[in-house]
């Protein structure tokens, strides 16, 4: 029996959501993969892996099979997201930080117009700083420094941190960082709480094109925040879905359009790996 049929029949056998459809399995360049992007004037998803892979991005087929390849220019420290903006730039969250201790917290800007580059390519560098955090590291009480997710909005960039405190895994806190090149103090712009335990860390986020609805990925559910004002995400109406029943570690979302997402996981123990389809209707 081959990958394919076996990843169908474990996605089918778990699967208790009809709103979420298997698409295909990735490739094997892609088995830690950590972000992905929609983006204008191009009709790949973009993928990136996460830290200790190659500085690279993937542009992938809706099928999931590996299109492009474009090599950054720049270490991947521990890539955890990606974000477009409304002009077609793509931008590599360089924020991964399991022990809250990284200092070189970065975004890296990669031109749309390096998207057909052969070469390696060139990034503009955006720093920032948590303005709440004076240890590196912090005591374990105060682990709150991780980040897997956020989105570029109206010149911005929201980022929903991942909490390791035991017992509090589910809270994460959203920060605003100017989408301007230089070293920035991020601003903290409110919490929130999704359960308690491992399979509540948030690992990535997205904002839909209407800019009506933002998307936080757990491994187990897809959360979903409307009806906000302003950038205030999580003062308007939340909701959970349960994507299925069995937990895997998703990894990346993001809008295809308005209504459906693109989904990815991490290849782990000789399943998963995949790239899926949800619909919010």
């Amino acid at each position: 029996m081959n990958k394919l049929i076996i990843s169908l029949l474990i996605f089918s056998a778990g699967c208790q959501n009809k709103n979420i459809k298997f698409l295909g399995e990735l490739s094997k360049s892609l088995d830690e993969v950590s972000g992905a992007e929609t983006t204008l004037n191009s009709d790949y998803i973009w993928m990136l892996n996460d830290g200790g892979n190659s500085p690279k991005l993937y542009g992938v087929s809706a099928k999931g099979n590996i299109k492009e390849e474009i090599k950054i220019d720049a270490k991947n420290h521990d890539w955890e997201d990606l974000t477009s903006d409304e002009e077609g730039n793509l931008y590599i969250g360089d924020f991964g930080n399991n022990d809250s201790k990284r200092k070189n917290l970065a975004i890296l800007k990669v031109k749309k117009t390096a998207l057909n580059d052969k070469g390696k390519v060139d990034i503009d560098r955006i720093s920032f700083s948590y303005p709440n955090q004076e240890k590196f590291p912090p005591k374990n009480k105060n682990l709150y420094f991780d980040c897997e997710a956020f989105f570029y909005h109206n010149n911005n960039f929201y980022l929903f941190t991942k909490s390791r405190v035991k017992n509090d895994f589910g809270k994460t806190s959203l920060y605003k960082v100017p989408a301007k090149k230089g070293k920035h103090v991020a601003e903290l712009l409110g919490t929130f709480n999704t359960c308690s335990d491992m399979d509540c860390w948030i690992t990535s986020a997205d904002i839909s094109n209407n800019g009506k609805s933002i998307v936080l990925l757990s491994p187990k559910s897809v959360w979903v925040f409307t009806d906000f004002k302003g950038d205030d995400f999580f003062n308007g109406t939340s909701k959970e879905i349960p994507l299925d029943g069995r937990v895997s570690q998703k990894e990346s979302i993001c809008f295809k359009d308005n209504n459906t997402l693109y989904i990815t996981d991490e290849k782990a123990h000789g399943s998963d790996g995949n790239l899926y389809e949800f619909s919010l209707n």
